[in-house]
């Protein structure tokens, strides 16, 4: 193996590790399946499609551009997960107390509202957060300024975010699995067990955003 396989393999590796925690497409299978109850598995499916999607290419353009948009509109890392982290906080609060009883919001959810959805809440903030913007952003301002290095580690980054994203896919296109094993009273419960760990990653987020702007957690001496 040359030494620029060698790197643009570790690069990959570097860049689905940095992201797959973070997406978690695991973890995050049953809140989209609480997002999508209501649909078949044939519109699941394609939502999990146009979802990974999506979410490659917000993470494509995060890695690219991400640090140009935030300094040209004079946004911050820490205030991006600020704000970020209160909109998966709230998504997560609504969730939890989400009866799931209305019968005219779930037509409207596997309708007219389908295509808009993949993208809001879905693909953002549910799949690709704050978090994992900060991370793509972070990916893209360590690039060096030559142009076959830059190369290199472009496409090792743009590899990593296909494979999170290739995992997402088969993660929520599958969801319907969970549903069947758990039964309805077992998904009742890990939904509301998923929304709450929804809240408290969004606290998290908002957390590390103010540490990041204020140090309240570092020891004051």
């Amino acid at each position: 193996m040359t030494d620029e396989i060698r790197g643009i393999v570790q690069g990959v590796l570097l860049a689905a590790a940095a992201l797959i925690p973070i997406v978690n497409p695991l973890g995050m299978a049953p809140l989209f399946l609480t997002l999508t109850r209501d649909l078949t598995d044939a519109e699941r499916a394609v939502l999990a499609r146009r979802v990974a999607t999506n979410g490659f290419l917000l993470l494509v353009v995060a890695i690219f551009a991400g640090d140009y948009v935030l300094d040209f509109f004079g946004v911050t890392v820490p205030v991006l997960q600020i704000a970020g982290g209160l909109v998966v906080a709230s998504l997560g609060f609504r969730l939890l107390h989400d009866s799931g009883n209305d019968p005219e919001q779930r037509q409207v959810t596997s309708s007219a509202s389908l295509g808009a959805k993949a993208f809001y809440p879905l693909t953002l903030p549910l799949t690709v957060g704050p978090g994992a913007i900060s991370v793509a952003v972070t990916l893209g301002a360590n690039f060096p300024s030559t142009p076959q290095p830059f190369f290199y580690d472009a496409m090792s980054a743009v590899i990593g975010a296909l494979i999170v994203c290739v995992l997402t896919y088969f993660c929520f296109a599958f969801a319907e699995r969970l549903q069947r094993t758990l039964g309805a009273t077992g998904l009742a419960v890990v939904m509301r067990l998923s929304a709450f760990i929804l809240l408290c990653i969004g606290v998290q987020i908002m957390w590390n955003g103010l540490d990041a702007s204020f140090g309240i957690s570092r020891p004051r001496g």
